[in-house]
């Protein structure tokens, strides 16, 4: 089989749905990367203003206007809301808007910005596992370069692993029909899956965490694709190096304002991406990738607590 630079073999996009806020300036990057990859469908949403943060409608408004700028043969439809629903459930059911519509494609927030490979990648991906079952995610962001590291057999372009990242992402809708924002079996399945993660410490985070979505004491949408995952028995796809730069670790960020580290394993990587990738030679998690997974999730969580307790101390001092 020829392979050839992805700028070289890109053919048709899958259709892309685009997640947006009130930020204009990373909107306008991610919309650039957009329209530049230039796929035939675009799904705009954005959730609506919230009425304790003065000016904020007025930059809502901005941001529509500049996802919506299409200027390419492409059919563009928006789900624009008038109240705020929060992270959670914005995006949750932003995305079942989408795979309501399509039977599989891109999703990308306004904090995530792709290169080219990153479009060709997924389109690829989505078509090699329309029908696997056992493959449930395409990953955009790797947090390291997986060949550099020694990760990868030779000739691999991608590993598969039980933990997905959605800063840029691909998937289905036979996958998303089993997406649960309220996580109601976790309960029941929460030794079971608990056994199945490699690290002690990885354990403890995700219990912590999955404990507190489904008591619904966090308002995000993301510790529950990993738990989608898991309660199915189906992997992700993670890229040899990072397609997508997350430009979100800012002082106006919802989620990701206190993490230096993450923000620099979160840039793009160099290189292109021969299309078609190759696979690994089975389908099987890839042991050493999902422990560099565990880890540093570990460690995020535990510099995170650090800082809350900091914050905390430093309140009773001020007091």
């Amino acid at each position: 089989m020829t392979r050839t630079n992805s700028a070289d073999g890109a053919g048709a996009i899958a259709p892309v749905l685009f997640l947006v806020f009130n930020r204009p300036e990373p909107t306008a990057r991610v919309f650039a990367a957009i329209r530049a990859a230039r796929p035939a469908r675009l799904y705009v949403a954005a959730d609506g203003p919230r009425k304790h943060r003065p000016g904020e409608d007025a930059a809502v408004q901005e941001v529509r206007a500049l996802a919506t700028r299409v200027d390419w043969p492409c059919e563009l439809r928006t789900l624009f809301r008038q109240d705020n629903l929060g992270c959670k459930r914005a995006v949750s059911t932003a995305v079942s808007w989408f795979f309501e519509q399509e039977p599989e494609g891109i999703v990308l927030e306004d904090d995530c910005v792709p290169g080219g490979d990153f479009f060709t990648f997924c389109t690829a991906l989505l078509e090699r596992y329309r029908s696997d079952e056992r493959i449930g995610w395409i990953s955009g962001t790797a947090l390291c370069d997986l060949a550099a590291q020694g990760m990868l057999g030779a000739g691999e372009d991608y590993a598969y692993t039980r933990h997905p990242y959605v800063w840029g992402w691909a998937s289905w809708r036979r996958v998303w029909q089993d997406y649960d924002v309220e996580i109601a079996a976790w309960k029941d399945r929460r030794a079971e899956i608990l056994s199945a993660l490699q690290t002690p410490r990885y354990r403890a985070v995700t219990a912590e965490l999955l404990d507190r979505v489904a008591a619904g004491k966090i308002d995000t949408w993301d510790f529950q694709v990993n738990f989608m995952l898991w309660a199915n028995a189906r992997l992700a796809v993670a890229p040899r190096f990072n397609l997508v730069e997350n430009v979100g670790f800012t002082e106006d960020a919802t989620h990701t304002r206190i993490s230096g580290a993450m923000a620099l394993l979160a840039r793009r990587g160099q290189g292109r991406m021969p299309m078609p990738p190759a696979p690994p030679a089975t389908i099987v998690p890839n042991m050493r990738y999902q422990d560099y997974q565990e880890r540093l999730a570990s460690r995020s969580f535990l510099q995170k607590l650090l800082e809350r307790v900091a914050i905390v101390l430093g309140y009773y001092r001020n007091r």
